[in-house]
């Protein structure tokens, strides 16, 4: 599929053989703060998961696909779609390159943008959206790279080590 691939990256759909890598990603307690994650996820789970993952958006109402480099099959990170609503031609977006060996090095961009152009040519999306800590400087600057605006802050919104933090909501218009 060519609207799905860039220069250096292509986004797929899941594999069984993902299993592994999504387990790490999933059970990483360092990621579970800009997941929302708050318990492990068993392998048994993650298999049903991969198992049903061929159900559309419309089905699903979320699509998960594997960041992979040019070369390599292996995913080494997930970009979601996430609360998609059809009526109102909206949903979320979500993105996490695995180690940090393969960061800051534009994979995130350069997937972002591919999921950014499935969204408003392939599935006619108006808006997307994306929840990000205040304090995550990095997301922030990718996401803002794409003409995504702060239109909120969610006060004391996340739960995090015993402290409560601050989530902005930030929002891109089909344009």
């Amino acid at each position: 599929m060519i609207t799905l691939k860039g220069e250096n990256i292509y986004l797929r759909a899941l594999e069984p053989n993902d299993l592994e890598f999504v387990y790490a990603l999933e059970n990483d307690e360092t990621i579970w703060e800009v997941s929302n994650t708050q318990t492990p996820y068993s392998r048994f789970l993650i298999r049903q998961y991969l198992e049903n993952a061929h159900q559309d958006i419309y089905e699903a109402k979320q699509l998960r696909l594997a960041i992979c480099k040019e070369e390599d099959f292996p995913a080494i990170g997930l970009i979601d779609l996430f609360e998609f609503d059809p009526k109102n031609n909206r949903a979320g977006i979500g993105i996490l390159i695995g180690s940090n060996e393969n960061r800051n090095q534009g994979i995130g961009s350069e997937a972002l943008g591919l999921l950014i152009q499935y969204a408003f040519h392939q599935l006619n999306l108006n808006q997307l959206f994306a929840n990000i800590d205040v304090e995550n400087e990095s997301s922030i600057s990718l996401f803002t790279k794409f003409g995504f605006e702060k239109i909120g802050v969610k006060k004391q919104w996340n739960l995090v080590d015993g402290k409560y933090k601050d989530e902005a909501l930030f929002q891109l218009i089909n344009q």
